[in-house]
């Protein structure tokens, strides 16, 4: 039999090695109240959170490996994960985030994504979590708005909520997200205008805000954004002239400003710039499409489509190096269409609905 002795030295032994290696009573509990305001009904993807150390088996949690903190919770509702594949299907969850995450303030990486059913509003006190780097709540039908304090999350590298119903404006501190590199707000109810000094994000590379109802000027400011990859503000209610610095960024590559109530000319910096993927259709741009084509315009797509240019097709089309999809239809140019590339590829319908533009692939000219 074990001395009495010896049973306290192993008690105390399991007590220490349960506080160094298993995740602290209270990370548990903030955990065990984040899962009771969310039902999950088909997958079972919470069934392994039981037991005392959520560090270990407890579905898509992991903790920081130093401090045995709870660091990371993924939850994505479309997953090629086994769990998935045995139920062969993808996840539904509804439910509401627990304002009880706020108590992991080790917490680096939240994604509770693609789950479909998941309403209620984003917690304000997430912007208290000092280590927060990822935010991923895209695919829900999340509501209200985005934390007015949001900009306090000074490591936040990540924000994707779109596809929700979030709605009210882009909250002003938004901008002093410095270390952001995406952000992705697309499909929601977000209005009010775009922050005229969203050029202090210096290290975004992606912008996506399509398909929300933002208003007021493209903010020239973007242009101060180096790092620029992808903007899009497509299908929202945008106004005034195209930025002409936008065809001066040195990495901008697509730029997609479709079924806004732009107006104005169309700058010839974008015809000349860096951008291989230019679209924009469904505005009111008026004047001549830019005789600014070069060696160096290289368009994978290049859609002005549904505005009000006039004139003839630009002379200098023909140098440029690549234009692989054109539509210029649903406007008012005239003249007749240069034979060869790029136009030698395109079909009738690049060029259809114009005042009066001739030559292959439309009638001939007289």
């Amino acid at each position: 039999m074990l001395g009495s002795r010896t049973i306290s030295f192993l008690f105390l032994f399991a007590t220490i090695f349960s506080a160094v290696h298993g995740c602290p009573p209270s990370d548990r509990a903030a955990l065990l109240a984040f899962k009771a305001a969310l039902s999950e009904p088909y997958i079972g993807i919470f069934n392994s959170w039981k037991g005392n150390d959520c560090c270990h088996g407890w579905y898509g949690v992991q903790c920081d490996p130093v401090h045995r903190r709870v660091a990371d919770i993924n939850l994505h509702g479309i997953s090629e994960e086994p769990i998935f594949q045995k139920a062969h299907r993808t996840g539904y969850m509804t439910g509401k985030i627990s304002p009880e995450i706020c108590k992991l303030s080790w917490l680096s990486s939240l994604t509770v994504a693609e789950w479909k059913g998941i309403s209620g509003s984003i917690p304000a006190c997430i912007t208290s979590l000092p280590f927060l780097r990822h935010i991923d709540l895209t695919g829900n039908k999340i509501s209200g708005e985005l934390p007015a304090d949001i900009g306090r999350l000074s490591r936040l590298v990540l924000l994707h909520v779109a596809d929700n119903q979030i709605a009210g404006q882009i909250p002003r501190s938004l901008t002093n997200l410095t270390s952001l590199a995406h952000l992705d707000l697309r499909n929601n109810l977000i209005q009010g205008t775009i922050p005229s000094d969203i050029g202090k994000m210096k290290k975004l590379s992606r912008a996506l805000l399509s398909r929300n109802r933002l208003q007021g000027l493209i903010p020239d400011s973007f242009s101060a954004i180096y790092r620029l990859l992808v903007l899009d503000l497509s299908f929202n209610r945008l106004s005034g002239s195209i930025p002409a610095s936008l065809g001066k960024m040195s990495v901008l590559a697509t730029l997609n400003l479709d079924g806004n109530n732009l107006s104005g000319t169309m700058p010839a910096s974008l015809i000349s710039s860096r951008i291989s993927s230019l679209n924009v259709s469904r505005n009111a741009i008026e004047g001549p499409i830019p005789d600014a084509f070069g060696p160096s315009s290289y368009f994978t797509v290049l859609d002005l489509s549904y505005n009000k240019l006039k004139g003839s097709l630009p002379k200098s089309i023909g140098s440029a190096s690549y234009i692989g999809h054109l539509d210029v239809s649903h406007n008012h140019l005239c003249g007749r269409i240069p034979a060869g590339p790029p136009f030698d590829h395109l079909d009738s319908s690049s060029f259809f609905a114009n005042d009066c533009l001739c030559g292959k692939p439309l009638k001939p000219c007289r």
